[in-house]
């Protein structure tokens, strides 16, 4: 596996199991998937905007997952508190949401799949064992492949971890342009069983994408550093490659990525013209005029869609959502 070498490029997505969608001649099936752990915030709804923009404008479909692989951050309530919210900025999805939680058993079979195919190792570390190798070796926390060759004697499986070869990933976003990771060097063998048992983000979000035909991913920029994970493992799997666009993710007065983790406010819904303007603005994109409310925003939105337009930053400041546009 040392040899392997895996590269994204835009534009060219596989079309292993895709069908033509939309105006019947363009290929395109985008998603979002918001996490049900709080209530949307402005970061959230300017990846919304982007992924639905540059799926309407592609006469695309736009399809919503739940991220809920992690059930102890799942909030009660929150899913139908996001739900009611794209609604009301005039988002209109393909089909019924989808929900990974429902997906257990499926993971499990692919991290079977990859064990069974000696691309994936059982790990006895703990993520204090791989904090403590990087503090004595004064090196980043890489995952320094303690179990990568068998269990050391005396220890047992904790989680499941990917093997990783040691080879540059070659990614041409097409928002964002060239970005380059060696995986073995800046992330190690990375997890894909977490110690809970259930299944990590970058597998789940890697079958996912498969299971629904995804063929354009567009996101936030914080995970941009994700897509080699997710790209070698559709490699290992035999997976279609979406093709990868990162939008900027917003920042507060102090650097920090708006989460829900840090307590990001929701998005009033008193003026869901206003947000959705705010967002489009932030994205660089020329605001629809004479708009009177959002199903007349989209309508013009999509013939204004240009992603040449979209800075080509990693992340940007918020505006102030009570200012007028």
């Amino acid at each position: 596996m040392a040899g392997h070498h895996f590269a994204v490029t835009p534009d060219t997505p596989s079309t292993t199991n895709r069908r033509p969608i939309g105006d019947g001649k363009t290929f395109y099936r985008g998603r979002f998937a918001p996490s049900p752990t709080g209530p949307l915030h402005f970061g959230s709804i300017v990846a919304a905007v982007g992924s639905y923009a540059d799926a309407r404008a592609h006469h695309g479909q736009w399809h919503l997952r739940i991220d809920d692989i992690d059930e102890t951050r799942t909030v009660p309530g929150a899913e139908s508190v996001i739900l009611q919210t794209l609604e009301v900025l005039g988002f209109e999805w393909t089909g019924l949401p989808t929900r990974q939680i429902h997906k257990q058993s499926r993971y499990l079979d692919i991290i079977n799949t990859l064990l069974d195919q000696n691309y994936a190792f059982p790990c006895g570390c703990s993520r204090r064992d791989v904090q403590r190798h990087a503090q004595s070796q004064n090196t980043a926390m890489i995952y320094p492949g303690t179990c990568r060759e068998g269990l050391p004697s005396g220890r047992t499986g904790r989680t499941i971890r990917l093997h990783v070869p040691d080879t540059t990933c070659v990614i041409t976003d097409r928002f964002l342009g060239l970005f380059e990771q060696n995986l073995a060097k800046e992330v190690g063998d990375f997890v894909v069983r977490r110690a809970d048992g259930f299944a990590a983000y970058q597998l789940a979000v890697v079958v996912d994408d498969e299971d629904e035909g995804i063929t354009h991913v567009v996101r936030g920029a914080d995970l941009l550093s994700s897509t080699p994970r997710q790209q070698l493992l559709q490699t290992y799997l035999g997976f279609a490659m979406p093709t990868y666009a990162h939008l900027p993710v917003v920042i507060d007065s102090a650097g920090h990525k708006l989460s829900k983790q840090n307590a990001a406010h929701p998005i009033p819904d008193t003026n869901p013209l206003l947000i959705l303007i705010h967002a489009w603005k932030f994205l660089g994109q020329v605001a629809p005029s004479q708009v009177g409310n959002v199903d007349e925003f989209w309508e013009a939105a999509t013939c204004l869609w240009s992603p040449e337009r979209i800075p080509q930053l990693k992340s940007y400041p918020m505006p102030r959502l009570d200012a007028g546009v």
